[in-house]
């Protein structure tokens, strides 16, 4: 079955870094936009980046300059690279792949299950 996996969250010191990956796996015809989204405690999910097939990639103000979001097509993943991360980007980030093509003309959503960012001294 098509699968979308997150991994590379955990515990990090305000100042440092995290490289965050999510691949898109299965009997896949091809993957075309992936996102990051995340949601801290007692706020709404809201969108982090994204990135376009074309490797077009948009970054919300909140992480401009700090965050790069990238892919790689051939291996249908998907990277949120995370520098001077700061305590309020403390939450549970998410991968989104909104229209897998399972085979051509056939959609599909993809959620991953989310990573744990816990960015604390």
């Amino acid at each position: 079955q098509v699968q979308l996996v997150e991994s590379g969250g955990g515990l990090v010191q305000p100042g440092g870094s995290l490289r965050l990956s999510c691949v898109v796996s299965g009997s896949i015809f091809r993957v075309n936009h992936m996102a990051w989204f995340r949601q801290a405690p007692g706020k709404q999910r809201e969108l982090v980046a994204t990135v376009r097939r074309d490797l077009y990639t948009t970054v919300v103000d909140a992480v401009k300059g700090r965050f790069t979001i990238s892919r790689d097509n051939a291996k249908n993943t998907a990277y949120l690279q995370m520098n001077s991360l700061k305590p309020e980007d403390t939450a549970v980030y998410y991968c989104n792949a909104p229209d897998v093509e399972i085979s051509q003309y056939r959609y599909r959503e993809l959620w991953g299950q989310g990573t744990l960012v816990n960015v604390s001294s």
